[in-house]
């Protein structure tokens, strides 16, 4: 039997790539989350000289795994690490571009709008996850009692909000509220969720103006509906500012409508440009047409290369 490790530095998002992945290689990881010691909290990836002492959290010590699925600025050492400490019997898989030469590492899985490139990288659509079609057909039934009255078609709209790249601005906000209040007055489903991004002040105009009875808003109490909302939408619309949301939306193979914000990256723009440029996301602009794409399997992808690396 295969013994796997996940490590990051516990952010849900990175995890959550590595545990989709290794849903699809039928393992049950142990998780370690883990931190840096100076200097190399400042200077990793580049440092390099990893030792025992380098890390705070999770032990990483012996007997070694033989497959690490490490993801986030701060496992890319953690990643060297092990795979220089176990003498090379960890087979080491980074879900992100490293930073740092490919060759560091057995396998490196980057999304398309990122970089790295070499024969031991694969390049996916966008970031691998946990969306299944078992998973959403779960929540579908978990939640059936809360969404199934909900006319259809049904919306799902899935809100970050602001971060170092992009702003929700007032003004984005009232634009969007309005767009979903037409929507459900024309007779649409609209189901809700917003994030700690999204910030007081973005919530409080979305809570004043998203009234409708056809408009379901979760308050944050109670189970997490973020799979139901994926497993009962017609339509998924999600705002930029998200590579995970995104390409969770667009694992379901459902339309996926990318709510514009304020600011942006060049890595972001390649990324929102080749999803619009394979007919996989459009632009929300207060209309929706059906449309049909190829759904993404980055997770199952990055398992099948791992697969015929690991078993040759």
């Amino acid at each position: 039997m295969t013994h796997c490790w996940i490590v990051t530095e516990g952010m849900a998002g990175t995890e959550n790539q590595c545990l989709g992945v290794a849903e699809y290689l039928g393992m049950t990881p142990v998780i370690k989350r883990i931190g840096l010691r100076q200097p190399w909290k400042s200077l990793s990836p580049f440092l390099g000289f990893e030792y025992a002492c380098t890390f705070t959290g999770d032990a990483l010590e012996p007997p070694w795994p033989d497959l690490v699925l490490a993801s986030g600025r701060k496992a890319i050492a953690a990643a060297r690490y092990i795979k220089k400490a176990s003498g090379g019997k960890s087979f080491t898989v980074l879900i992100q571009d490293p930073r740092v030469s490919p060759g560091q590492f057995d396998l490196v899985a980057v999304p398309a709008h990122d970089p790295a490139r070499g024969e031991n990288v694969i390049v996916t659509m966008a970031a691998p996850n946990r969306i299944t079609t078992q998973k959403l057909a779960e929540a579908r039934t978990a939640f059936s009692g809360t969404l199934s009255p909900l006319p259809t078609p049904r919306i799902a709209v899935l809100i970050g909000g602001n971060s170092k790249a992009y702003q929700m601005t007032d003004a984005i906000t009232e634009d969007l509220a309005t767009h979903l209040m037409a929507l459900a007055e024309q007779g649409y489903g609209i189901m809700v969720t917003a994030s700690r991004r999204t910030g007081e002040e973005n919530e409080k105009i979305l809570k004043k103006t998203l009234t409708h009875k056809n408009i379901y808003y979760w308050d944050g109490t109670g189970d997490n509906p973020y799979f139901g909302f994926l497993g009962w939408a017609d339509f998924i619309l999600v705002t930029a500012d998200s590579v995970s949301m995104l390409s969770e939306a667009a694992t379901t193979g459902k339309p996926v409508y990318m709510i514009p914000l304020e600011g942006g990256t060049k890595r972001f723009d390649l990324f929102h440009e080749n999803l619009i440029g394979h007919g996989i996301i459009r632009k929300f602009e207060g209309t929706l047409t059906a449309y049909d794409y190829p759904k993404l399997d980055d997770a199952n992808l990055i398992a099948q290369e791992i697969k015929k690396r690991l078993y040759p």
